[in-house]
Parts: C-alpha cells; sequence; structure tokens
C-alpha cells in the first residue's frame, strides 16, 4: 500500500478540527485517516510546534529552531503578561467584594 502524503495546511486543519471537537476518532472517521495517524500529528505537533519537518541541512535546521525560539518566547511573554493583567482583575475584584460585603 502506497503511503500517502498530506500538505501541511491539510494537517494543520486536522489538528485544528481534533482539538476543537476533542474527539480523534470522530474526526479521522470524517476524514477517512486512520486516528493513529492523527495522534502522530498531535504528539509531533506538541514536540516541535509544528508538523513540518525541520530542514536537513544544518544551517538552515539551526536558523528554523531559533526562529521558533524567538517565536515561543515572545508568545510565553504575551501569555505572562495576560495573567498578570488577569491577576490583577482578581485582586480589585476581591478589594470591591470585600469593601461590599464586609466580614
Amino acid at each position: 500500500m502506497a503511503k500517502k502524503q498530506y500538505s501541511a495546511e491539510f494537517i494543520e486543519q486536522i489538528i485544528k478540527e481534533t482539538q476543537e471537537t476533542n474527539n480523534v476518532a470522530l474526526v479521522a472517521r470524517r476524514h477517512e485517516i486512520a486516528p493513529s495517524t492523527i495522534y502522530t500529528w498531535l504528539r509531533k505537533k506538541r514536540q516541535t510546534g509544528s508538523v513540518v519537518a525541520l530542514p536537513k541541512a544544518k544551517e538552515t535546521r539551526y536558523r528554523t529552531m531559533e526562529k521558533n525560539l524567538k517565536e515561543v518566547s515572545t508568545e510565553n511573554d504575551r501569555l505572562k503578561r495576560l495573567i498578570a493583567e488577569k491577576e490583577l482583575e482578581l485582586s480589585i475584584l476581591r478589594e470591591l467584594r470585600d469593601l461590599a460585603n464586609p466580614r
């Protein structure tokens, strides 16, 4: 049996659909793909952050990894700021609650 090749866009779409439905079996049946294939894509996505394989050449591989690291660092900083804002909002709401309803 010949090995099927899927485009990176198609794989990303399947991963997104799987995460939205939270049901690998359903997505696999809908697209006539083996569930094990989708699990492999999900594992690869978690490990490397992408389903696209890294280049074989050492220099381009290094640059790609640096770019990925920079993107992850930027996203991490953004999420840290978001959490800090939410913590501040919760703190303010708790203070308001305590002022309105003293114990």
